[in-house]
């Protein structure tokens, strides 16, 4: 395994992005809108094992002090690899000094919690979907 961080969207796949989203069980949309959320983003990583996409996130900012995670994603077959660290890592990295937020799909609390994030007492959120966030345990 050698894997390649790239921090921008030059010669991504956009719909290798939608089928590690299926394969890990996050939502997920058409490719053309999964790459406008990520070239729209402050910050984006990408993971290669060669030419093979294996992972991904990014974050969005208001560009001064406040950022959000999204879309950290790594194939089944990869995880387990320390290769969600290296993405967390790589987001912090680029928006150092930043206060970052993000909210984890239910049972990756741990994950966040080992790479330096702290469970928010006063997170409220409002989802156009919210019976399908709350079936899912996003929200109470």
């Amino acid at each position: 395994m050698k894997i390649r961080v790239i921090n921008n969207c030059d010669g991504v796949d956009f719909s290798e992005v939608v089928e590690i989203l299926k394969k890990v069980g996050m939502r997920y949309h058409a490719p053309e809108v999964q790459e406008k959320t990520f070239r729209n983003s402050a910050c984006t990583i990408f993971l290669f094992d060669e030419d093979t996409l294996v992972g991904f996130g990014r974050a969005i900012s208001d560009g001064a002090i406040q950022a959000a995670v999204y879309d950290v994603a790594i194939d089944p077959s990869y995880q387990g690899k320390g290769l969600g660290r290296i993405i967390i890592e790589e987001i912090r990295e680029e928006l150092s000094g930043y206060n970052l937020i993000l909210y984890a799909s239910p049972g990756k609390e741990d994950f966040y919690r080992k790479n330096g994030f702290s469970k928010m007492l006063t997170g409220m959120a409002f989802f156009q979907d919210a019976e399908a966030k709350r079936e899912k345990g996003f929200i109470e």
